[in-house]
């Protein structure tokens, strides 16, 4: 996808392990796996999508929500709940707005990773969009899985996930790949870089317009607002392999709050 602008609000850290702990709260906030309440709010602003290179906004509100089962294990929720507005893409096609499908995974992950952190389970999406333009009009579900390793001051890894359609008012079967690689280096004083694509594979298009593959990157900061800090972060994507009427590139704003223990 696209670009990124993230703000993150957690307590602020004091003291001569001030980088240290800062980078601990940057590691926890994009670590997919952590014991932390996360709630995202992305906006997503896709320029140039159909033949009129109209601009599209999509907000994704993300809760990610964990559940420690016992000393070894646990279960980490994520929701995906998008809402959408774009003007007439193209001839023939009316201005759109509403909510879109919902897209729950759930990650079973060892609770003592050490440096390294893994989830795996079953993501599904519900066919709740209030338009046709969007929703699959599909049940679908398939496997989810997720790896994080943190050597140094790098941060790498995956989510990933692939889904088949298993019910619906639609002819058209749902066979999708979704790819959210996440690269991150800790500079000092709060400062980090940052590439968070995502990556997605419509498998029923034909093979001109099967791929979105965005590539680019960004950086981001955490700073103390009073005795709260924030995680400022911006991304820019241009996607190199897009559908015919995708978007030629993507920004995108993020507000994700910290709920920590």
């Amino acid at each position: 996808m696209a670009a990124a602008f993230a703000l993150t609000l957690a307590p602020a850290t004091h003291g001569g392990d001030c980088d240290t702990n800062l980078q601990a709260l940057v590691t926890a906030a994009l670590n997919p796996v952590s014991m932390m309440v996360k709630v995202p709010f992305q906006n997503d602003f896709n320029f140039g999508v159909g033949p009129n290179q109209v601009t599209q906004y999509t907000l994704d509100i993300e809760p990610i929500v964990p559940f420690a089962l016992n000393g070894d294990w646990n279960l980490i929720t994520r929701t995906i709940i998008p809402i959408t507005s774009q003007p007439s893409a193209g001839p023939g096609q009316s201005s759109v707005a509403g909510l879109g499908d919902i897209n729950p995974s759930i990650f079973l992950s060892p609770a003592n990773g050490g440096h390294q952190f893994w989830g795996i389970g079953p993501t599904f999406t519900f066919p709740t969009g209030t338009a046709p333009q969007l929703t699959s009009g599909q049940w679908s579900l398939g496997p989810s899985a997720v790896y994080l390793a943190t050597p140094g001051r790098w941060m790498v890894g995956a989510v990933a996930n692939q889904q088949w359609s298993v019910g619906g008012w639609r002819d058209r079967n749902v066979n999708s790949t979704y790819i959210q690689p996440l690269v991150i280096y800790h500079l000092n004083q709060g400062w980090y870089l940052a590439s968070v694509p995502v990556i997605t594979a419509d498998w029923g298009a034909d093979s001109g317009n099967r791929w979105t593959v965005p590539v680019g990157g960004g950086a981001g900061k955490i700073v103390k607002l009073g005795k709260r800090a924030l995680n400022l972060q911006l991304q820019a994507f241009y996607n190199v392999e897009r559908p015919h009427d995708g978007p030629d590139w993507q920004l995108r704003f993020q507000i994700l709050l910290l709920f920590p223990k």
